[in-house]
């Protein structure tokens, strides 16, 4: 009788042990992102998670946490690295912070279609980019999704050359490459966190800053901003990532299913950013801005001395290999 009871517990431990690795099978990532639920990144981010729920049979699945929810841009990347925060996408602009190799990303007109900024990103380049990330900031990139060509806004005159640029007050991100950027182009221009960008414009302490059109429209920027112009200056990509810890903790079938639900997603963010520039465009104008599209050869003759004086720090070959997807 004493060996039967002992059977008894043992055969229960052995049920729970099986029912809390079950439970383990199942997971709920936090995803951060800068924008709201009808934004750009929003759509990756949806696809992202729509994909991963149906991989895994419901297993895996998201929770977006919308317009810096999480924190600021920074602080996010920061989070994912040190295992606090589980997923994001983010602008590369504060990430040559943590890589130098991302400040490719804000020298000015490296990159002059969408096409290009694609065949560097989906080639050795991007991969090597994203495996140094990983080793230095702890931080694994699921997929290069997009934010987009970034353009100009400001409420002082539109701009037909960079002359017309001369005593604004320019917001820039948290990077030394934009800042040397916009002040070779004649601005007054400063870091400023995003979170505090719609309140400083509002307020009259800047004039001006520069994103996406769909970021542009997201954020609402025609209230504050009355003129949009069309300088194309930086191509901006958004990857989506992941704590690398938290990556390697998964098994190898969800490491596989959590890599193909981004690899689907990735094409049809990029596809709905680029609609979406499009179709905003004339919304913008609707709303009461005026859009101007600028010769954009005197904006890369006044800048191509910030391109050689951050080459070197960048890296000479990874600049000329993403000039070369141009050519």
């Amino acid at each position: 009788m004493r060996h039967f009871t002992n059977i008894i517990p043992a055969a229960l431990l052995a049920a729970a042990t099986a029912g809390a690795a079950c439970a383990q099978d199942s997971r709920t990532f936090e995803v951060s992102l800068p924008l709201g639920p009808e934004s750009h990144q929003a759509v990756g981010v949806h696809k992202f998670g729509e994909e991963l729920e149906r991989l895994s049979e419901g297993r895996l699945t998201i929770r977006p946490q919308y317009d810096n929810a999480l924190g600021a841009e920074r602080e996010v990347v920061e989070g994912m690295g040190l295992g606090l925060i589980d997923m994001g996408i983010t602008s590369t602009g504060p990430m040559g912070g943590f890589v130098n190799d991302f400040l490719l990303f804000d020298l000015p007109y490296i990159f002059t279609t969408p096409e290009a900024a694609y065949s560097f990103l989906d080639g050795e380049h991007g991969t090597a980019m994203a495996a140094k990330l990983e080793s230095e900031a702890n931080v694994k990139i699921l997929g290069w999704m997009e934010n987009g060509f970034r353009h100009n806004t400001n409420n002082v005159r539109p701009l037909n050359s960079p002359d017309d640029l001369v005593g604004i007050r320019h917001r820039t991100q948290e990077s030394r490459v934009q800042v040397d950027t916009w002040t070779a182009l004649g601005a007054n221009a400063s870091p400023m966190a995003w979170t505090e960008v719609f309140t400083a414009l509002q307020q009259g302490v800047i004039d001006s800053q520069e994103n996406p059109v769909p970021t542009i429209y997201d954020v609402k920027f025609y209230d504050v901003q009355r003129y949009l112009n069309l300088t194309q200056h930086v191509y901006s990509p958004a990857p989506l990532m992941m704590g690398a810890q938290l990556f390697n903790s998964l098994s190898e079938e969800d490491q596989a299913i959590v890599l193909e639900a981004a690899a689907i997603a990735v094409p049809v963010q990029r596809e709905a950013s680029q609609r979406m520039e499009e179709e905003l465009i004339a919304e913008l104008e609707g709303l009461g801005m005026t859009v101007t599209r600028p010769d954009l050869e005197p904006f890369r003759e006044r800048v191509q001395p910030v391109i050689e004086q951050w080459k070197d720090t960048v890296g000479a070959e990874l600049v000329e290999a993403a000039q070369a997807t141009s050519s």
